[in-house]
């Protein structure tokens, strides 16, 4: 069993196997604090011109986790599960905000 931390985790790029697309790094992870479980990862998406202006969070659930490899994290998600996530993200967040 190999073991990785989040600080290594972060180190990775997060590439979408469905698009080939490199999704960014992983910032965060979610976990469930009754089963100890890791839930998704959580991958920041800058948007705009040299990545300066809104930001976005993609919320990756576990399960799309393909393989976590040397250098790459491989997850298998289409573009509408990743904007779903995002949503349930947000509304969240600006319940609590």
């Amino acid at each position: 069993m190999a073991i990785c931390d989040l600080e290594t985790l972060g180190e990775k790029s997060v590439i979408n196997l469905c698009d080939g697309k490199d999704l960014g790094y992983v910032c965060d992870v979610r976990f469930s604090t009754e089963e100890g479980k890791i839930c998704a990862l959580v991958v920041p998406k800058c948007c705009g011109i040299f990545s300066v202006g809104k930001c976005e969070c993609l919320i990756i659930p576990w399960e799309k986790v393909e393989c976590i490899g040397e250098d790459t994290v491989l997850v298998r998600i289409n573009e509408n599960e990743c904007k779903r996530h995002y949503d349930e993200h947000e509304k969240r967040k600006r319940r609590f905000f």
